[in-house]
């Protein structure tokens, strides 16, 4: 499969590109500032910003699946899916967030007290990009979001799968390594079984 992926630099992206590349497939990463990124073999890199639409057009022709794993609070969900869509591109995997999860009927975890302020922006913009692609009607989509402790980890294989509301284990705790998320997320891209939707993963 030949995959864009967007925001190969942050900590969820470098961690995707390697579970991409485990699995033998061709991949092309994107960044604002390829200077971060780890040179890794197999990889082409490209540097742009992913606001500059028109410009991503041009880029992003030609692959399978387009990969967005960017920061929510500077990226305009609008300017990716209309690259992705204007592109030729039939499908878009997204890297959620846990903010907009459900944690009782209508309350969502960025709307808790206990949620911290300086993540707001964050988990605001990932709402939106929720929302943008839930109104979307071209494309097949994806959002994977994660748990709430959301932090590099174990690679252990072990995961479970969720719809819109919070996981929690036995303890009372909600959490899943970044690894173990880039294992859940490239099985979805390998035997898709969520298309237009949102799903969440979890210990």
């Amino acid at each position: 499969m030949k995959i864009a992926l967007i925001g190969i630099s942050g900590r969820v992206g470098s961690r995707l590109a390697a579970e991409l590349l485990l699995r033998g497939h061709t991949l092309t990463g994107i960044a604002r500032d390829i200077s971060k990124v780890d040179v890794r073999s197999g990889v082409i890199l490209k540097e742009i910003d992913v606001n500059q639409s028109e410009a991503l057009v041009l880029l992003l022709e030609g692959y399978d699946v387009v990969i967005s794993s960017t920061s929510f609070a500077t990226t305009n969900p609008l300017a990716v899916i209309h690259a992705v869509k204007k592109a030729g591109i039939p499908r878009l995997m997204v890297v959620g967030g846990a903010g907009s999860l459900e944690v009782s009927p209508g309350m969502v975890l960025v709307d808790t007290p206990e949620f911290p302020e300086a993540y707001k922006p964050e988990a605001h913009g990932g709402a939106e990009f929720l929302k943008a692609l839930i109104s979307e009607k071209e494309l097949d989509w994806t959002f994977l979001s994660p748990s709430a402790e959301f932090n590099p980890g174990e690679r252990t294989s072990t995961y479970r799968l969720g719809g819109d509301q919070l996981l929690i284990d036995a303890e009372g705790r909600s959490w899943i390594s970044m690894e173990d998320f880039a294992i859940a997320f490239v099985d979805e891209l390998e035997y898709p079984k969520h298309s237009c939707q949102r799903f969440t993963v979890g210990y």
